[in-house]
């Protein structure tokens, strides 16, 4: 009896050592695929997202990346940096088009190891549009051209197909006639090498490229990479500049600590802090910025007229903003593409003329109003005599020594009070706050010349 106790305890313990065994194996032989899903426009929020992702799967040890594509296009710069990325994973890729690649979309799939479609999805149609679908000059097809044959070449797929994607007068007999760009079906796709397979879901994807037993991991954005993916939108970053710029002219009217300079550090904040965590903007680049502001107030306020210590200030303004956008390490733009600089700086000064004017037309028909709340902000623009705004008067010599009170902030210029009379005044020498008491110390240039009182 003992004996065949012993003996089923035996094959027991066995086949649990086994079942254990066969588990365990299955485990370590599962697949791990990450997935990242790409379903809206090709912009800097994806190009955040595909990073996080890539490293991410890098770092897990992925056995796949698996895309989840369904786009109609986007920003190439950003197409270009993903397509790049893409090439460069130490991860296998492969992309799943559900419905759509189109564009900056195709460009992305084809830089993928693997292709599988559903049926009735497309891709293709690259060529370089403006916001309103019209081409742009053959410059920017010939860069479009030649990254997407690049890009077909280096994953083993035919260049001239990709091409024709992007160029209308790529003419390949039995594929495309001349005079229309290229758009593949699943079908076509799968004929002519730009697919791998049909299949209508992710995990019909995942087992056609080879794995049976998997497991999937799905990026997933925190609370910080959606806001930084928002602030990073070129949009966002032209009205964060706009905020900037304008609130630096509104203190410059002002001077002192207030609300114009609070609205533009926090500008300056937001527009850098999202391109600083990113890796795009260097501390110098922020620097730039920073010493382009002081040499600008410098100039303003401490040296008379508007000289080469401004323009430095300008140009280092500008240039600290543009540089922060753009994907460069340190000193190094060997890997900045032209169109990317271009972009930012068109982004940068559209931003700062905008910023400008809308300022000044605030400032004019707004701010002007001595009832506005916000009316010290610039001198009246309308001087009617009856209000007692004068011009040069010889009797005017003749109040050296008398008192008055400071009726606008003088810059070192402004307007003097003298018995409820308007006179322009100058500051002797710094300046004068509202509301205080001057002298008449001089008269010159038809303007009362003033020391604190």
């Amino acid at each position: 009896m003992m004996k065949i106790q012993t003996a089923v305890t035996s094959f027991l313990t066995m086949i649990l050592l086994l079942s254990g065994f066969v588990v365990k194996t299955q485990t370590n032989n599962s697949k791990m695929v990450y997935l990242l899903e790409i379903r809206q426009e090709i912009a800097p929020p994806v190009w955040l997202m595909t990073k996080k992702a890539f490293e991410e799967a890098e770092d897990s040890g992925a056995d796949l990346l698996l895309i989840h594509m369904n786009t109609y296009g986007g920003m190439v710069q950003y197409a270009d940096s993903i397509s790049t990325r893409i090439m460069n994973s130490k991860v296998p890729t492969a992309v799943f088009i559900d419905n759509n690649a189109a564009s900056a979309g195709a460009w992305i799939s084809i830089a993928c190891d693997s292709i599988y479609m559903r049926k009735g999805a497309r891709i293709g149609a690259a060529t370089v549009v403006n916001q309103d679908a019209e081409a742009l000059p053959d410059k920017y097809q010939s860069y479009m051209r030649s990254s997407m044959r690049a890009t077909a070449e280096a994953q083993g797929r035919d260049p001239n197909i990709a091409e024709a994607m992007v160029d209308p007068d790529v003419f390949i007999e039995g594929i495309i006639d001349s005079g229309k760009v290229l758009t593949f079906t699943t079908a076509e796709a799968i004929r002519f090498g730009y697919c791998e397979g049909m299949a209508e879901t992710t995990d019909e994807a995942i087992r056609q490229y080879g794995f049976t037993d998997y497991r999937v991991k799905t990026l997933k954005l925190t609370v910080i990479d959606k806001i930084i993916g928002f602030l990073v939108l070129p949009v966002v970053s032209g009205i964060l500049i706009m905020l900037i710029i304008g609130g630096i002219y509104f203190e410059l009217q002002t001077p002192g600590i207030g609300f114009p300079l609070a609205a533009a550090v926090v500008g300056a904040l937001l527009y850098f802090a999202p391109l600083y965590l990113q890796g795009l903007a260097e501390h110098w680049e922020i620097l730039l910025f920073i010493i382009g502001v002081i040499l600008l107030m410098v100039e303003i306020f401490a040296i008379p007229g508007f000289g080469v210590t401004g323009v430095l200030g300008i140009t280092l303004i500008i240039t600290g903003l543009i540089l922060s956008m753009i994907g460069n390490v340190q000193f190094d733009f060997s890997g900045v593409k032209a169109g990317s600089v271009l972009i930012s700086f068109s982004v940068v000064i559209t931003a700062i003329f905008l910023a400008l004017m809308l300022s000044y037309l605030l400032t004019i028909k707004i701010f002007g109003q001595s009832t506005f709340l916000f009316g010290q902000l610039s001198l009246a623009t309308e001087q009617k005599a009856e209000k007692g705004y004068t011009i040069m008067d010889p009797g005017l010599q003749g109040m050296i020594g008398i008192e008055g009170i400071a009726h606008t902030m003088l810059r070192p210029a402004g307007k003097i009070l003298i018995d409820d009379i308007q006179y322009d005044a100058t500051a002797e020498s710094g300046y004068i706050e509202k509301g205080e008491k001057v002298v008449v110390s001089g008269y010159e240039n038809a303007q009362l010349i003033v020391r604190k009182g």
